[in-house]
């Protein structure tokens, strides 16, 4: 049986708990993913809790286990809800950006972990991590979830981040000037970069599914 997606989970939240809460998300994790996890914890704002929060947990389509903890979480003030109406990529659809992205780096991997929340421009953001057979973690990909924009590997690509690529356009242009070796692999690793977030962009326009959309159906 295929495990539930992160939208899935959430939309437990919202009929068997309250339907505000799903406005009030600060995060999604799931570990062990093959490629979607069993469970999938849930971080709500919720002003009645003691801490300030309320932590659900969901495996096959029903909350097994909800409590409220007394220590504040980190990334819990009020500016870390997740905006949902951002949110336009489901945990599938990560893992569909994530496994592509990986497979362009030649990264091989069997079992995935996700994490959703904001990132320091409090856009929505997931973060997978790829894991071998020996729950080692052999990459992470950082995917925005509003636009499905790779915005940073660690582990893959030399770590190339976004900025790097953006600030370094002309680090082609380093080789001609006897830069040498190293310039000539960054060079290369930048182009593939750049050339996986392309295909990550693509891959998105096929996977992408608006949250509020889902959230709202019947």
């Amino acid at each position: 049986q295929e495990h539930a997606t992160a939208y899935e989970a959430l939309r437990v939240v919202g009929t068997q708990l309250n339907r505000d809460f799903v406005n009030h998300l600060i995060s999604v994790t799931g570990v062990d993913g093959t490629p979607q996890p069993k469970t999938w914890k849930i971080l709500l704002g919720d002003p009645r809790a003691r801490g300030g929060v309320r932590e659900v947990e969901i495996a096959n389509d029903r909350i097994v286990s909800e409590r409220t903890p007394v220590r504040s979480v980190a990334g819990s003030s009020e500016g870390a809800t997740i905006n949902t109406a951002r949110l336009n990529l489901d945990s599938s659809g990560a893992y569909a950006v994530a496994s592509h992205t990986a497979e362009k780096s030649n990264t091989r991997f069997a079992i995935v972990s996700y994490t959703l929340r904001t990132d320091e421009g409090g856009d929505p953001v997931w973060i997978i991590t790829l894991e071998n057979q020996s729950a080692r973690p052999v990459g992470t990909i950082y995917i925005g979830a509003n636009r499905g924009n790779v915005t940073r590997t660690a582990g893959m690509f030399a770590g190339a981040s976004m900025q790097e690529v953006e600030t370094d356009r002309d680090a082609e242009r380093d080789t001609e000037d006897g830069g040498g070796i190293i310039s000539t692999t960054k060079a290369r690793i930048k182009r593939a970069f750049r050339r996986a977030q392309d295909e990550a962009r693509d891959m998105f326009e096929k996977v992408h599914r608006s949250f509020q959309d889902f959230i709202n159906r019947d």
